[in-house]
């Protein structure tokens, strides 16, 4: 019977504070696996720095900075896909499996074709704003 009686005030209260106690810790745990790819990831250091640098541009030749930002995106939420993948494979298969090293090269080629259609759109998007940027030197 007293489930079907709503909840007081006080108790309401306490879920909405376990909640947000709960969400809280998992930004933490989102911010360590940040962390922790910066920390042991080359690639996702380099293209963090060079989405970086993409945007930054983007903003200061006023080219279309949202585009960039989700090609960006894209490309390091892939990269962090991939390296978790990576690891869950070696733990599930520590020793040299054919299967594994397909399952690691399919993942790391979904990161390649993001990087790859990023540059095509860095491009589409950053070479005209450019251009337009020098001719008003000239």
């Amino acid at each position: 019977m007293a489930d079907f009686l709503p909840p007081s005030k006080t108790h309401s209260r306490a879920l909405r504070f376990l909640e947000l106690r709960r969400l809280l810790k998992s930004f933490g745990y989102a911010l360590r696996g940040l962390k922790t790819a910066w920390l042991s990831e080359q690639n996702f250091r380099i293209e963090l720095t060079l989405g970086l640098i993409a945007l930054g541009l983007s903003l200061w030749l006023g080219a279309n900075s949202s585009v960039i930002a989700l090609v960006v995106a894209l490309v390091l939420v892939l990269e962090l896909v991939n390296s978790a993948l990576e690891r869950t494979i070696d733990l599930a298969s520590p020793h040299y499996h054919q299967l594994a090293k397909e399952a690691k090269d399919i993942t790391a080629a979904a990161v390649l074709i993001a990087s790859i259609l990023s540059i095509f759109i860095g491009i589409y998007e950053l070479v005209p704003a450019l251009w337009q940027k020098l001719q008003a030197f000239f």
